[in-house]
């Protein structure tokens, strides 16, 4: 497999402000408003999940389920953050390979939410955007968004070959990162823990 040009970036472990407070138009503070604004977002995140199962899916034709750093980072994440780790899996490059996998993922009973690494670069043999594209029922593009703004900082202008991205799958958010495990970090750890409950939550709201 050729080298990620994404995954080869330097997100160093400093540096990076872990504030929380980002989250959707409907998680924006009020200031000033009403208290019937305050109590509508209060009853916001009745819905948010209290302890995720996720599921990490490592992309790589070169890494194996023993050596696989930014999927170990990932799973930390989670379970630093309350959550657990339901399934880990390390499949190759294949279109049709990650998109079955993701797809049979999302299903499971004990997986409320998916974050891939891995495949996300400009290389012919990074296909992780195209395979989960097809699946997304609601794309989050704030994700891919915010993901490149607090790496540029660090990789520069080289942030335009990270293809970050995210989006619901079956009422399961999914989410596909970088394969270094610098990235891995950066993304789970500032923006996917803090704010995967509040989207779980919303993505199944009319579902209970």
């Amino acid at each position: 497999m050729s080298e990620h040009g994404d995954d080869d970036h330097d997100h160093r472990d400093d540096g990076h402000a872990h504030d929380h407070s980002h989250g959707t138009d409907d998680d924006h503070d009020h200031r000033g408003g009403s208290d019937h604004d305050h109590h509508d977002h209060d009853d916001h995140h009745d819905h948010d999940v209290g302890s995720l199962q996720a599921a990490v899916l490592t992309i790589s034709t070169s890494r194996s389920a023993d050596e696989d750093p930014a999927g170990d980072v990932i799973e930390a994440a989670f379970e630093d953050g309350g959550h657990s780790v339901t399934v880990r899996d390390v499949v190759g490059d294949d279109f049709d390979t990650v998109q079955s996998t993701v797809d049979r993922l999302v299903d499971r009973e004990d997986v409320d939410v998916v974050v891939t690494t891995g495949g996300t670069g400009v290389t012919p043999d990074d296909v992780t955007v195209e395979a989960v594209d097809d699946l997304f029922a609601k794309t989050l593009p704030g994700f891919g968004e915010l993901f490149r703004r607090r790496s540029e900082a660090e990789i520069g202008t080289r942030v335009v070959g990270t293809r970050a991205t995210a989006g619901v799958v079956q009422g399961v958010p999914v989410f596909c990162l970088p394969g270094s495990e610098n990235a891995a970090r950066l993304g789970s750890e500032e923006i996917i823990v803090p704010e995967a409950p509040h989207l779980a939550g919303l993505a199944t709201r009319d579902e209970d």
